[in-house]
């Protein structure tokens, strides 16, 4: 990959996925993971975008102005980052995001975060769809337990694998964070 053409896009990594009312999870290492990559990004003088959740829902832990709004500590973007506020799934839709990719000449992008059956997945999807070669880290990504649309639950993991090979082939490339760093 290009140093000017692979941007890494950090999707949702807000304080609010840490509340209990999220529920369990899996990948307990993702932010660990995403804060390697970070790092990697940072030193080689790659770009890197922040996705925020601006939800529309004053109930919603990601509603502006709450603490679970906030990025999380450890990945907060630098002044020089491109920071994206969505109010649905996809960070493409209505924010801009492929005009700030187009204009520099981004072509690849690797996308991390939360969680992976939705904004992740919903991201991808469209960024595949908008010709990017996408790569989504597997091991930088999660998702929590949930019910299917029958109402049996799945979880974690199940939700997470289901995911990505919906992605992997067709919208991206899978991998994990050490395959991508080697």
């Amino acid at each position: 990959m290009k140093k000017q053409e692979t941007a890494l896009i950090i999707i949702d990594m807000q304080r609010g996925m840490a509340d209990p009312k999220s529920g369990r999870r899996n990948n307990p290492d993702a932010e660990e993971n995403i804060r390697q990559l970070l790092a990697a990004w940072r030193a080689a003088g790659r770009p890197v975008v922040h996705v925020r959740h601006m939800s529309r829902s004053p109930a919603s832990v990601f509603w502006p102005g709450q603490p679970g709004n906030e990025f999380q500590e450890k990945l907060l973007p630098l002044v020089s980052e491109y920071v994206v506020e969505k109010n649905v799934t996809d960070a493409f839709v209505n924010t801009g995001l492929e005009r700030w990719l187009h204009v520099r000449g981004i072509k690849e992008l690797v996308i991390v975060g939360v969680s992976t059956n939705m904004s992740v997945e919903a991201t991808v999807r469209s960024a595949g769809n908008l010709g990017f070669n996408t790569t989504v880290v597997a091991d930088a990504c999660f998702s929590f337990d949930r019910l299917d649309f029958l109402g049996k639950p799945q979880t974690a993991e199940e939700v997470h694998i289901n995911a990505l090979s919906n992605l992997q082939g067709e919208y991206a490339t899978v991998l994990n964070t050490a395959v991508l760093l080697d």
